[in-house]
């Protein structure tokens, strides 16, 4: 029996899904012993730090991930770092294939003036605020303005939109950070505009995002219904199965329009953000249009417009993810998910490119070699194991249970730190 040791950076859903496709890879002769290692004292990735909160639904992967972890051969090293506590380099000496599942966790830039003024936001930095990353508490969101806008077409805009928009009260029965939901009860917002450069036929929502907005009890939410005639008409007879059922789940919204309540969401197609006005912070947004240039006045701008990976030493880097062939790196190593092939798709898309980047692993592997492990390299930090994240987890869901949430979350480094030695 050929027994091959294997890293994993990365302990969100690209790297489980990596793991998964191991554990289902294994015969009577073959099998995988696997250390994910994660930068955070807390697993799980974008799941625990990007979905959004009012979406729990989406969270329920994590029973899987849990699976995963359950299995003998498998071991977390949380609270670890790639590049100050280990290198790339060592871990490849001690394991026969390393795999990067790192993921995108940098905002990718608008590249026009006033950008660098105080009320301009990444969707990288607010998302984690709000969802109790440890690395984002002390991003500074000043909603004491009436007017915020968000910049971007995909799922991610219309989840930042629709936390800007919510009655904060909703926020309540959720995993939200306490200290993001003492801010949003204090917000003075009540318009959010989501801007598209693009027509809504090439926007990248997709359809059971845009189902749900109509659903918001103290929202409205406004399209233009002129957008979406002229968008059916520009994509065609036969348009491709997802833009028919945006343009569907678009007109829906834009022939049912509410009005009625404090709070509006309104969507700008065919908008391009040529400059961010303001003198102290941000005072409006200038766009480009068919119709000419327009102003919208706000105090907030969220840029949702892609996200880029860290680089790693000794990683080869390019537009913002790691060069590769088919997930093929150099020698024994490879990568998957978004640090893979850029921020694209949803959760499950992860699934299909673990699977086959494993594949193409496990014809590379002939024997054996590895010399040991990462806990021979680990000798100073706290390092958080699967039963010291078990503890942090249970606490978080004893702590959430009398308040009528799913968990509360413990935010900073240390406390997550404590529990998880408890």
């Amino acid at each position: 029996m050929a027994m091959f040791r294997i890293a994993i950076i990365g302990a969100g859903p690209a790297g489980y899904f990596a793991a998964q496709a191991l554990q289902n890879a294994e015969t009577e002769e073959l099998k995988f012993s696997i250390d994910m290692i994660e930068r955070l004292p807390t697993p799980w990735g974008l799941v625990r730090s990007g979905v959004a909160p009012d979406h729990p639904k989406i969270k329920t992967v994590s029973k899987v991930f849990e699976k995963i972890a359950a299995d003998s051969n498998f071991r977390l090293f949380a609270n670890v770092e790639i590049g100050s506590d280990i290198t790339v380099a060592q871990l490849k000496e001690k394991y026969d294939a390393v795999i990067i599942a790192t993921g995108s966790s940098l905002g990718k830039t608008l590249g026009i003036p006033g950008e660098e003024l105080p009320g301009l936001i990444s969707a990288a930095d607010f998302v984690p605020w709000y969802n109790a990353h440890p690395d984002y508490v002390a991003v500074n969101v000043p909603l004491n303005c009436d007017t915020a806008v968000v910049i971007g077409a995909g799922n991610v805009a219309i989840d930042v939109a629709r936390m800007l928009a919510l009655e904060p009260s909703e926020l309540d029965p959720t995993d939200t950070a306490d200290h993001a939901i003492a801010v949003f009860k204090t917000s003075a917002v009540r318009d959010v505009y989501i801007s598209a450069r693009r027509g809504p036929e090439h926007a990248a929502f997709t359809s059971p995002e845009l189902r749900e907005l109509p659903k918001l009890e103290h929202t409205n939410v406004v399209i233009n219904k002129e957008d979406i005639d002229a968008a059916i008409v520009r994509a065609g007879a036969e348009p491709e199965k997802d833009v028919k059922s945006n343009l569907d789940a678009m007109l829906l919204i834009a022939e049912s329009q509410k009005s009625e309540h404090e709070r509006t969401m309104r969507f700008l197609f065919q908008h391009t953000p040529k400059q961010i006005l303001g003198t102290e912070r941000v005072e409006g947004v200038v766009y480009s249009t068919p119709n000419g240039d327009v102003t919208i006045k706000c105090g907030l701008v969220i840029t949702a417009i892609g996200y880029q990976a860290a680089g790693i030493d000794g990683v080869p880097y390019e537009n913002g993810k790691v060069v590769n062939t088919d997930g093929r790196v150099n020698e024994n190593l490879y990568v998957v998910g978004w640090a893979k092939r850029g921020p694209s798709g949803v959760i499950g898309t992860n699934k299909s490119d673990a699977a086959a980047v494993v594949e193409l692993m496990i014809s590379d592997l002939k024997t054996p070699k590895a010399t040991g492990d990462i806990s021979e390299l680990l000798t100073h930090q706290v390092v958080v194991s699967q039963s010291g994240w078990q503890k942090i987890n249970e606490a978080e869901v004893a702590a959430g249970e009398p308040l009528g949430k799913p968990r509360q979350k413990l935010v900073k480094r240390e406390e997550l730190l404590k529990a998880s030695q408890k």
